[in-house]
């Protein structure tokens, strides 16, 4: 079985351990803060637990309470005593926000959790002490993964003979791609606003501190790592540490042998044993998947898919944009190619895309439909589709970018924080940046989305979430990198003479390209 039908299989289970624990085991939520008040007067806040629910939301000893409600919009007993307000708080489920207002019209927004000493918490521990062993093993995997894999990259790059006027263009053409794919992300997720009021069930750890107050001067400053070995023991260090890897690996590139080809050799090694090493950590995702699904579930029940639906919705239509307008805008105005007919031509690539999920599988279809059906020459194609492979990744880029803005409009609606365009352009320059040589990495979606998030400081149990409807996506995502791909070298073939879609003879009613025979 694939490790997508793992996957698949590992949430199935989950959901169904999750509704089993919210049916069958009894549970209680709490507040953490104490009123006292007599019938017919203002209720008090008399006491306040620390860590506790309240003490998150800022409540303090001595506040008055005006009024409250829950989401559902039913109204607190304020005027019948504090032991009634307090049945009434007992009665809504975990994670349920109420909203209070304050004497000084004072707003704030509590978030009920599960007492722990009740039977369905109990029964949730093992689920969430599972989960956290699973997020520090994908922790565990960023910092190597991402160093030894860039670096590669940009080494065999930057160290090619033929890297000239064609990887000139055939670099300009990727990087512009990929930044319009982020910035297309970046305005849908910011248009439909999918993790806004989202009930996910993630928590907000009681050391969180996303990056307040940065401006974009403020994120160039800190690209630069004043202490190598210092930015790669930090994990919140991440775009400093894609820095360095790019520009390590293109001074190994453009160095004399042999230093050049020991320096190679060596982080080729380190990024195998990583790929290895991954690849072990990597095939316990069905089981990490289910016990964060159980977990999320059996806290929360299926109020969780609904944003999860709303999020692929937003995704798939995201990519959908940059197919069927960007990129076809760069073939008309760059290339003065049909993108209709070019679209025809590439179908026995795409479909193999989407099928398969993998752009290296993919690979030689890709080179053998843009050849014989594309007639883009093999010097074009055995240049720009090999390097594609490696860091042209439009669809993951994309995915990046919703996928992080997603959990941070999350996390902002329940940690009270706003996420400024300085770190949504820090987003999109990780996600840029961070695809240049990770298409080599096992499920590279998720690696750089965790990169991303603790680059910004936010937890990244929500990617491992995400994960678990990740299949459809990465279908839709690797035709696109594949669909960029194809455009590029049809556009850089043109630019170098090549007759594309054209041969000395047609025959009717067919169109170009279709004598080819597919693979």
């Amino acid at each position: 079985m694939s490790i997508h039908w793992r996957i698949l299989l590992g949430m199935a289970l989950g959901v169904l351990a999750g509704v089993a624990l919210q049916f069958w085991t009894e549970a209680s939520v709490l507040g953490g803060f104490q009123v006292v008040g007599e019938a017919g007067q203002a209720l008090e806040i008399s006491a306040v637990e620390a860590g506790g629910p309240g003490d998150k939301a800022g409540l303090k000893p001595g506040m008055r309470i005006l009024d409250a409600s829950a989401d559902e919009g039913d109204l607190a007993p304020l005027q019948d005593g504090g032991e009634a307000f307090e049945s009434w708080l007992r009665g809504h489920s975990n994670k349920q926000r109420i909203r209070l207002v304050l004497e000084g019209n004072q707003e704030l927004s509590v978030i009920l959790e599960l007492d722990p000493e009740c039977a369905r918490a109990r029964w949730l521990a093992p689920f969430a002490a599972g989960a956290d062993i699973f997020m520090r093993l994908l922790r565990m995997l960023i910092v190597p993964l991402i160093l030894t894999s860039i670096t590669t990259g940009v080494a065999g790059i930057a160290g090619g003979r033929e890297f000239g006027r064609l990887g000139a263009k055939t670099l300009g053409y990727y990087i512009s791609t990929s930044f319009m794919a982020a910035l297309v992300g970046l305005m849908i997720v910011n248009l439909l606003q999918p993790g806004v009021g989202a009930e996910l069930g993630l928590p907000v750890p009681e050391d969180f501190r996303p990056g307040e107050g940065r401006s974009f001067l403020d994120i160039l400053q800190r690209m630069i790592p004043s202490n190598v070995f210092g930015a790669l023991s930090d994990n919140g260090n991440m775009l400093q540490i894609i820095l360095f890897s790019l520009l390590f690996g293109f001074f190994i590139g453009r160095s004399k042998e042999p230093h050049r080809s020991r320096m190679r050799g060596l982080f080729e090694s380190a990024f195998e044993i990583m790929m290895g090493l991954a690849g072990f950590v990597l095939k316990t995702i069905p089981y990490g998947v289910f016990v964060l699904v159980a977990k999320v579930v059996g806290e929360t029940g299926f109020d969780v898919f609904r944003p999860l639906l709303f999020y692929m919705l937003v995704v798939a239509s995201a990519l959908l944009i940059h197919s069927v307008v960007v990129l076809p805008l760069y073939l008309r105005i760059v290339g003065g190619i049909s993108p209709l007919a070019w679209f025809r031509a590439m179908v026995p690539a795409l479909m193999t895309a989407f099928s398969t999920s993998s752009s290296a599988v993919t690979l030689p279809v890709t080179m053998e439909t843009v050849e014989k059906r594309g007639k883009v020459s093999n010097k074009i194609t055995s240049f720009t589709l090999p390097l594609g492979a490696t860091i042209n990744m439009d669809g993951t880029a994309l995915y990046e970018c919703v996928g992080v803005i997603f959990l941070s409009q999350y996390y902002a609606s329940v940690g009270g924080f706003d996420l400024s365009v300085a770190d949504q352009l820090f987003v999109v320059m990780t996600a840029l940046l961070a695809s240049i040589g990770a298409a080599g990495i096992p499920s590279a979606g998720l690696v750089m989305m965790l990169a991303i998030l603790q680059g910004l400081g936010l937890p990244i149990e929500g990617a491992a979430l995400l994960l678990a409807i990740d299949r459809p996506l990465d279908m839709m995502r690797t035709a696109v990198n594949i669909w960029s791909d194809s455009c590029g070298a049809a556009i850089i073939g043109k630019s170098e003479g090549d007759s594309v879609l054209q041969t000395l003879a047609e025959p009717a009613g067919e169109p170009p390209g279709e004598s080819a025979v597919d693979s």
